[in-house]
This record gives structure tokens, sequence and C-alpha cells, in this order.
């Protein structure tokens, strides 16, 4: 059983002192569920600037320790092409190595879902990595179900192709 969140825990939009930390917890996380990621992918899961001027990145702070983060759109628009009209789609929702087991995740995709709601969305959709059964676990105990009409190999980068996994929440 995953323990309750600190109660100290908190969400808000990352602030540009803190993108630097926020990059390196997202390309941390990544690593350490990921083989094989080269060092230009790191640089972009690293790139909270970069994300900032594309849609809205979220922390989760525990006390002034950030130990998760989540990109999502600006209202009206999407990140990306798995988001059909009227769908908040969601990425890179990274929790640090040393955090995770303590609902962080949960947190996050719950803030998502809120949000989707505030914007009058009617489902959430994201991918996710064939490799990230804990995550997939989440997302399907939380009553996310599979898109498998939506699923096809995606290029991540130059030459190294992933089958993601598709995901929905029926709002």
């Amino acid at each position: 059983m995953t323990p309750a969140p600190s109660p100290t825990l908190t969400i808000r939009f990352v602030e540009p002192v803190e993108y630097a930390e926020a990059g390196r917890l997202t390309a941390d996380a990544y690593r350490h569920s990921y083989d094989g990621l080269s060092e230009a992918y790191l640089a972009s899961l690293a790139d909270v600037a970069g994300r900032v001027e594309q849609g809205e990145v979220w922390v989760a702070v525990d006390g002034d320790e950030i130990v998760g983060t989540v990109w999502t759109p600006r209202p009206g628009e999407r990140l990306s092409e798995l988001a059909a009209e009227g769908e908040l789609d969601f990425r890179q929702l990274a929790v640090a190595p040393s955090a995770r087991g303590r609902g962080i995740g949960e947190v996050l995709t719950r803030h998502v879902l809120a949000l989707a709601r505030e914007r009058g969305a009617t489902r959430v959709v994201m991918n996710s990595g064939p490799e990230m059964l804990g995550a997939h676990a989440l997302y399907l105990k939380m009553g996310f179900r599979r898109l498998t009409e939506r699923e096809a190999p995606i290029e991540v980068e130059p030459g190294r192709w992933l089958d993601l996994r598709a995901f929905a929440f029926d709002l």
C-alpha cells in the first residue's frame, strides 16, 4: 500500500530559478526508468525553459524540495498529436527516484485531472513507455484505460523508436 503523500506536498508552477533543478529531476527519473537514453534526449528532458515556452510545467514540492514534475498544455492547446479536440494531454510526469513510493505520481496525476475538469476537457490522455510498468499500474488503478487504437511506434529521437502505450481517463 502506498503511504499517504506528505501533508506539506504542494503542486504549483515551476519558478524560473527552479528550471535547472526540475530539469535535472526529470532527466534523472527517466534515466532511472529507461536504458540507453542518449545525452541529447536527456538534455531535452532537462530543458524546462523550452517546455515552459510550449506549455505549463508544474512541480510537486515537499517542504523546499522538488520531488516531481509534470508538463501540461496551456488552455486550449495540446502538447502532442495524441490529444484530440476536447482532450487534455500531459507529458513527462516524473518523480525523483528517491521520492518514489510516496504517492507523488498519483498526486500529480490527480492535479492534471482537476486541471482538465476546470478547463472543460472531456478526457485526459497520455503516452507511457512500455517499460514503465509501475506507472501503468498507477494509471489503471486510478481509472485510466488503454487506447490501443491510438498506439503506434514513435521515433523519440533519430533512430530510437518506442512502442508507446496510450492511456485515457474519461471525465
